[in-house]
């Protein structure tokens, strides 16, 4: 029979308000009986990714930050630049609950013969809403972990090793055969790094800083450039030449790094003998943007022929174009992969409440590689 009990918890939301702030609270919800295909899943585990804190802090500044409200319901209130409330304007006045992935328990099922088949199994969730205490999800969008697995090695199965096999996925349909990864010793790079070994792809690592460099060599990287290194330019070409990498994934966004992919890759294809062309190479060469670690504007001198092209790429258009088998396929290659390739670590596990915290928040909102923290909603 259907379990038809009503839940009450606590649910983080984000509300960007007329007068120029925005404010982080915790609100006391009433998640409602599932209908026939859904069910209700206890969360134990949701990650802090960089594309939830694009919904929980919006344009504000972090440094901003002030703390009222009591220790169990704690408010945090941030302020917005006047020219950044343009950026805003569609999401004023609404109070947004976020969080896109997490893990936890079924408590409760509909009728259907599906949902009844998940209760009491952990599961992975993908679904927005996920700080919070409870939420009720259709079954297709859970993703039953293998037996024994726990929550919180389940929370973030859905976004980063996704997205890293998303890029996979991408440089294989466009016809490429080697690719490059910015940011690459964060949680995801690590994941594609090991993607790319498992399958015998080149990758090209671009990292800021030599421990960052280390990390992914302790992995087994054959290819990681320095941008702090004098030698960057140098060292990007050389990588390119020999992996062939035509085809970039983008985590910072903005100033020069996008275009200086672009015109190593020019000049790695130019040391190949060929006919010569005033117009560059006839190689197309691609850099995709898919975060915003940078916020500058995205700076590019066009040294770089004709024959190339820079464009955003987000994961949920991308599996929304390959197709549910496709789109299945990829998560069934998570799921049987968890604790290996697609294992997460997390720096601190903390509370709801915790992550309204401003010493907290000042940590996790840099997104600095090494400070991914990990919600567990049932924590006091």
């Amino acid at each position: 029979m259907p379990n038809q009990a009503t839940f009450t918890g606590l649910q983080l939301r984000s509300l960007v308000k007329t007068s120029g702030q925005l404010e982080l609270s915790l609100h006391t919800i009433t998640t409602p009986p599932p209908g026939p295909d859904e069910v209700v899943v206890r969360i134990e585990a949701t990650p802090i990714n960089p594309s939830d804190i694009g919904l929980l802090f919006g344009a504000a500044d972090i440094t901003t930050s002030t703390l009222s409200g009591s220790p169990e319901q704690p408010v945090v209130t941030m302020t917005i630049a006047e020219a950044a409330m343009r950026s805003m304007l569609a999401r004023v006045d609404q109070s947004l609950p976020v969080g896109n992935e997490g893990a936890g328990v079924v408590v409760a099922a509909g009728t259907s013969e599906a949902a009844q088949a998940l209760l009491g199994k952990t599961v992975a969730v993908l679904g927005g809403a996920m700080y919070a205490q409870y939420r009720c999800i259709s079954v297709k969008q859970c993703l039953v972990l293998p037996e024994g697995t726990a929550p919180a090695d389940g929370a973030s199965c859905f976004v980063n090793p996704l997205t890293a096999l998303g890029m996979v996925e991408t440089m294989r349909r466009e016809g490429h055969h080697a690719l490059v990864h910015t940011a690459a010793a964060s949680n995801l790079g690590q994941m594609l790094n090991k993607i790319c070994l498992k399958d015998h792809i080149a990758l090209v690592n671009i990292v800021r800083k030599p421990e960052q460099a280390a990390i992914l060599k302790e992995l087994g990287a054959l290819h990681v450039c320095d941008t702090s290194s004098p030698t960057f330019m140098a060292d990007l070409t050389q990588a390119l030449v020999e992996t062939g990498a035509t085809i970039a994934f983008d985590a910072t966004g903005g100033g020069r790094l996008a275009g200086q992919i672009l015109t190593c890759m020019e000049a790695a294809l130019n040391r190949k003998p060929g006919e010569y062309s005033r117009y560059g190479s006839t190689t197309h060469k691609q850099v995709y943007i898919y975060g915003g670690l940078d916020t500058r504007p995205t700076e590019f001198t066009r040294n770089f022929g004709f024959s190339w092209g820079m464009g955003g790429w987000l994961l949920f258009p991308f599996l929304q174009r390959i197709g549910e088998a496709a789109a299945q396929t990829l998560r069934q290659r998570v799921a049987s992969e968890l604790t290996t390739t697609f294992a997460s670590r997390y720096s601190r596990e903390i509370s709801l409440a915790q992550a309204l915290q401003p010493d907290v928040i000042a940590v996790y909102g840099q997104r600095s590689t090494g400070t991914k923290y990990l919600i567990n909603p049932q924590k006091a």
